[in-house]
């Protein structure tokens, strides 16, 4: 086999090399010799599976979906951001809009993705020219084309990543060894795109529907799933991006034709519902990314699945975001890399939208094992959760095995409410019921009392915007849904205005209180609306205290713990300071993209670093 040393940007791997944990149920258990050929690997539908999940291989770990890419590439938007003071060379520049190109949180993720598609590559190149694709048993040759669809669904998420974090990425689509050029340039982000959606076109035919591969879950690529990823790039492709030449946020005059195609996949999973569905417990999809499956419904198309307790293979989600554990709790340390933004907490209805308290770490678990609220500034993600996984204080681990929600079924239904309204010149039944049936489930018990819906093309996009940014508050999404539709500025300004608004109790913040009054409680493990009832909090109930003046007193009643709430923002720490504001060294058209590692740089020098940088 041929092989070229390709540093740091695009990585030539030998496609046997790679071992992964035998004894993880979340993906196909196999054995693989240490090295291989491509007429061995290629040859063997068990090799090749091996070289697939090399590829899958380089979704997970630190620097894939298990931490940075996750929880770092997706903040901040006008629901999460990064907590910490500002640093440009580490998480907190990317999540202030302030990265440099020597940033580490950058290079070794970027690495990671050019490597997974050069292994998908490998794959892409070889499997259909195998004698067993070509003229194998039936069987043989149906399993050899799904394995060649998994591979080119794979590339496709890889260049997506790639393409919506730095733009006009370099890209090849052969295997570095049988390449013409070894340190290709910049290519047009387009032209990247519509390849991998001919890609995905092709792969949704030769791979089948989930329940045609039950043993792989959701941890592989089925037709469903593709079919998510291929809307969800059609939208990306369709919407607005900062554009290398103008240095300007534009979309195409054609962008509908890709609204179309967005529609028309999205549609197709809608028709086949036991395939994919709403899951009708909003908190049970992410209780299952825990380990215990309560999603009978597949509402999760695709996870990105986390083992091996290594850094690796495994995730950090739970440790490093998500509820924040105190050390010393029964639970040992976990949680509070992520906070959300003050204000995110008034968007959800105080009492009848479930997600809030399934999205937001309100409270924290203390050294006592109790649940205590915490100030308004100090907010936490709460998707994530130590406690909802098997691992304790016993356990010093890291790595909590917590997997990532890479497409749900919430998003094709919003995706396809979106899609519908844009091609019809407004809200077709059909795009108002598929966003109703997301209101319903986030309101149950409530849900006749769900938002009136907008029938006017700009009111229903204004409420697919703020649908949006309820439903996926802290999976990674809103960001690039606020690029995508040009409003990342707009929305920024936005909630400048509300935050200062909180901050002095102004408009729909007037009845926020200044301090709240709290003690300790026990920690139930309950679900996350009773959870958050059953905080002990002076004057009643959250749902009633954190909606009222209250005492306005600095000094706690008798028991009682002080709680800044609107007290604890100021101008500085929540708004324009230089080191805890609000996004505060985003620049409209030129800080949509990161820079380029300086690495791969120096590494490639036919590569441009992005405008702005």
């Amino acid at each position: 086999m041929k092989k070229i040393k390709y540093q740091i940007a695009f990585l030539v791997v030998a496609i046997g090399a790679i071992t992964l944990t035998p004894s993880c149920k979340k993906v196909l258990d196999y054995e693989s010799d240490s090295s291989s050929s491509e007429a061995t690997v290629f040859e063997s539908t068990t090799y090749t599976n091996s070289a697939l999940i090399g590829v899958y291989n380089r979704l997970c770990g630190d620097n894939g979906y298990g931490s940075r890419i996750s929880t770092l590439f997706g903040v901040t938007a006008d629901d999460f951001k990064t907590s910490g003071s500002y640093a440009s060379s580490d998480r907190r520049g990317l999540s202030m809009y302030g990265a440099s190109s020597d940033n580490t949180d950058l290079i070794n993720p970027f690495a990671q993705l050019y490597s997974g598609i050069e292994r998908a590559n490998l794959c892409i190149k070889f499997i259909p020219a195998s004698t067993i694709y070509q003229s194998g048993s039936a069987s043989d040759q149906a399993l050899m084309k799904r394995y060649y669809g998994e591979a080119l669904a794979l590339r496709a998420q890889f260049y997506f990543e790639l393409i919506r974090n730095w733009g006009d990425v370099p890209q090849r689509f052969v295997p570095a060894a049988y390449a013409d050029n070894l340190f290709p340039a910049n290519a047009d982000r387009d032209q990247t795109y519509d390849q991998i959606l001919a890609d995905l076109k092709q792969a949704e035919d030769l791979v089948p529907w989930r329940s045609a591969v039950a043993d792989y879950g959701s941890f592989r690529f089925t037709k469903g799933a593709i079919k998510g990823l291929r809307a969800r790039i059609a939208l990306a492709r369709g919407g607005y991006s900062l554009r290398s030449k103008s240095h300007l946020m534009e979309r195409n005059p054609d962008y509908l034709k890709y609204y179309q195609m967005a529609l028309d996949e999205c549609k197709d999973i809608m028709d086949n519902p036991t395939q994919h569905s709403l899951n009708p417990v909003y908190e049970n999809v992410f209780k299952t990314l825990h380990g215990t499956r309560m999603d009978d419904a597949h509402e999760l198309m695709f996870e990105v699945a986390a083992f091996g307790s290594n850094a690796s293979t495994d995730s950090k989600l739970g440790y490093y975001n998500g509820i924040r554990f105190n050390a010393a709790s029964t639970y040992g340390s976990g949680g509070g890399g992520m906070n959300a933004i003050p204000t995110y907490f008034y968007e959800f209805d105080p009492i009848k939208d479930c997600r809030r308290d399934v999205t937001i770490g309100v409270f924290e678990i203390t050294a006592n094992s109790k649940k205590l609220i915490n100030t308004l500034n100090n907010f936490t993600d709460a998707k994530f959760r130590k406690s909802w996984t098997a691992f304790n204080g016993s356990s010093s681990s890291q790595n909590f095995a917590i997997n990532w929600p890479l497409l749900r079924f919430a998003d094709v239904l919003l995706m396809y409410a979106e899609a519908a309204n844009e091609v019809n010149n407004g809200p077709t039944p059909e795009a108002i019921e598929a966003l109703q049936r997301v209101q319903k489930r986030a309101y149950a018990g409530y849900e006749n009392s769900i938002p009136a819906t907008p029938t006017d093309k700009a009111g229903f996009f204004n409420a697919i915007v703020k649908e949006r940014l309820l439903e996926f508050g802290g999976e990674a999404m809103r960001k690039y849904d606020l690029i995508r539709w040009n409003l990342i500025d707009s929305k920024f300004t936005e909630t400048r205005t509300k935050l200062r608004q909180l901050i002095n109790g102004e408009g729909a913040y007037a009845n926020v209180p200044l301090y709240v009054y709290a003690k300790e409680s026990n920690y139930n493990l309950t679900p996350s609306v009773a959870e958050v009832a059953s905080l002990d909090l002076y004057g009643g109930a959250p749902a009633t205290v954190l909606f009222a003046p209250g005492l306005g007193s600095s000094t706690a009643p008798t028991g009682y713990t002080l709680k800044n709430w609107r007290k604890a923002l100021t101008e500085d720490n929540a708004v324009t300071g230089i080191s805890t504001g609000f996004a505060t060294y985003f620049e409209a058209n030129k800080k949509e993209l990161f820079p380029y590692p300086k690495t791969a740089l120096n590494e490639n020098p036919n590569m441009v670093q992005n405008y702005g940088y």
